[in-house]
């Protein structure tokens, strides 16, 4: 008994801001980047006012997936303190009040909904069904097999489609399908890092780990992992821009190559945001993927 009252204690009250922004997760906000894949496609319409929107949108953006992780913290905090790295999060630990949190939680998605309005109102619509999925999600989807793996993939592309909402322009469907499919990649990956690390104990912390086995996810990570190739391929040769873009093909599958080796060799995978930063190999492929574009599109267009 002693030992539960000490993991519910509240933090002092200097701790509490740092704790809440802990609990908004920043370090995932790398996610959220995706939402620059508009401006970056289509950067020689790109004007400062567009950018500035980016800018904010990204931070909305980032505001309410802090929001989601609150919710999905506050259902999981019981089953995180059976989990070797999550149990240190504020609420699992005890050091967060779950009720502060909510509330904080609350008010900050308000507000964003609010600001986001002024940007596009479809992209308050999509941040509402962004904050809908996710919390559907941590109440009963993550419990569904296959389903919880979709439904993270379903994630990446709301937040694609957001840029495109945030600065006023459109997306091919290969783009959309291509970061479905590659989030599906990531998804699967992060399942894969789940069941390896627990291994006897994974209904402890997620009963769908029950439904899935490694080779299992193994043969989804093969399927995809072909189908987004292919499909990003496709796009280069048909979605309207030039056709050097080809020469971006290496990079993709040079950077889903390396990913495959840190899951199966490296036995990493669970936080593809920490990954980006940690590996040099992945985070040069990104920057050189990014300055590849922009050079190809402002030379070749």
């Amino acid at each position: 008994m002693s030992n539960m009252n000490t993991r519910e204690a509240a933090a002092p009250l200097m701790q509490v801001p740092s704790l809440l922004f802990k609990q908004l997760r920043p370090k995932q906000w790398t996610k959220n980047l995706l939402i620059f894949a508009a401006p970056l496609f289509s950067f020689e319409t790109v004007n400062a006012s567009s950018l500035i929107d980016s800018i904010v949108g990204f931070f909305l953006l980032c505001f309410v997936s802090g929001c989601v992780y609150i919710v999905n913290d506050y259902m999981d905090r019981e089953a995180d303190r059976n989990h070797p790295i999550k149990r240190h999060r504020p609420m699992a630990s005890g050091e967060l009040s779950p009720a502060l949190a909510l509330l904080f939680g609350a008010l900050l998605l308000s507000t964003s909904l609010v600001i986001s309005y002024f940007l596009n109102p479809l992209f308050t619509a999509l941040l509402v069904l962004y904050f809908a999925m996710n919390v559907a999600y941590s109440l009963r989807l993550k419990h569904v097999v296959i389903i919880d793996i979709m439904i993270i993939a379903a994630g990446f592309v709301l937040r694609a489609i957001a840029g495109g909402l945030v600065i006023h322009v459109p997306f091919t469907p290969w783009f959309l399908l291509c970061t479905m499919l590659l989030s599906l990649f990531l998804a699967i990956g992060k399942r894969r890092h789940e069941l390896v690390l627990l291994e006897n104990e994974k209904t402890s912390h997620r009963k769908v780990l029950e439904h899935y086995s490694v080779e299992l996810l193994d043969q989804f990570s093969s399927i995809v992992t072909t189908a987004t190739i292919i499909s990003y391929s496709l796009f280069t040769f048909t979605s309207g821009r030039t056709i050097h873009l080809m020469w971006t093909i290496p990079l993709v599958i040079y950077g889903m190559f390396r990913y495959l080796y840190l899951i199966h060799i490296e036995k990493k995978g669970g936080a593809p945001d920490r990954i980006l930063f940690e590996d040099m190999h992945i985070l040069v492929t990104v920057l050189v993927y990014v300055g590849s574009v922009i050079g190809i599109l402002a030379y070749f267009e």
